[in-house]
């Protein structure tokens, strides 16, 4: 009688190392974003691309990272629309912290919102809360107490394509807000024909860490 080995497939290993692995436990931020993910929404808000990027501004200000407030910049029924419509279940306790006031705050949503995508009810708060962030004295996605920079930019060009475009030479997006509603109120400060020329590029430009 001829005994026949018979080889796993691929597959079939595969199957079995899963089984066996044991994911890394999530910690800190990545449990917070993990958790409220995991939490039901409407249906608009499940296919917003920005909701895990709320979930990350949520798990900042829960760790105490950011220059926002317990109220992340919104009026209380804004808010209460964000965790019924995007993170269903209890309300999480958000530390608070003193604000500094913004007299241009109207002006800077203004700008935002004349280039929100206008899909999501998200970007209107998301330009309450990127506006608030900009009293802060850090980077903005450090204000705002996201993750790094990717996660601004890609808030940025989902919420507010059009504007976001227009930085073309990767400039901070807290100086290049600004330069906006400078441009936008007739504000010309820099007196450099452009920003190549600038004395301040590399700080404009400089990487935001």
């Amino acid at each position: 009688m001829v005994t026949r080995k018979f080889s796993k497939t691929a597959a079939a290993q595969e199957s079995e190392r899963g089984c066996n692995s044991v994911k890394p436990a999530l910690s800190g931020r990545d449990l917070i974003v993990h958790n409220l993910l995991a939490r039901g929404g409407c249906s608009a808000a499940l296919a917003d691309p920005n909701r895990a990027i709320l979930a990350s501004l949520i798990a900042g200000r829960l760790l105490g990272e950011g220059s926002l407030d317990s109220s992340l910049g919104l009026e209380q029924s804004a808010l209460d629309e964000l965790w019924q419509g995007y993170f269903q279940g209890d309300k999480l306790n958000l530390p608070d912290q003193e604000q500094e006031e913004i007299l241009e705050r109207s002006d800077l949503i203004e700008i935002l919102l004349k280039y929100r995508a206008g899909k999501f009810q998200s970007e209107i708060w998301l330009a309450s809360i990127v506006t608030q962030a900009c009293a802060g004295k850090k980077h903005l996605w450090r204000d705002l107490g996201l993750a790094n920079r990717a996660e601004l930019s890609a808030l940025l060009f989902n919420a507010f394509p059009d504007f976001a475009a227009q930085n073309v030479g990767d400039m901070r997006w807290k100086k290049f807000l600004y330069r906006r509603y400078c441009a936008d109120v007739g504000i010309y400060v820099c007196p450099s024909p452009s920003c190549a020329e600038c004395s301040d590029y590399s700080y404009c430009f400089a990487p935001e860490l």
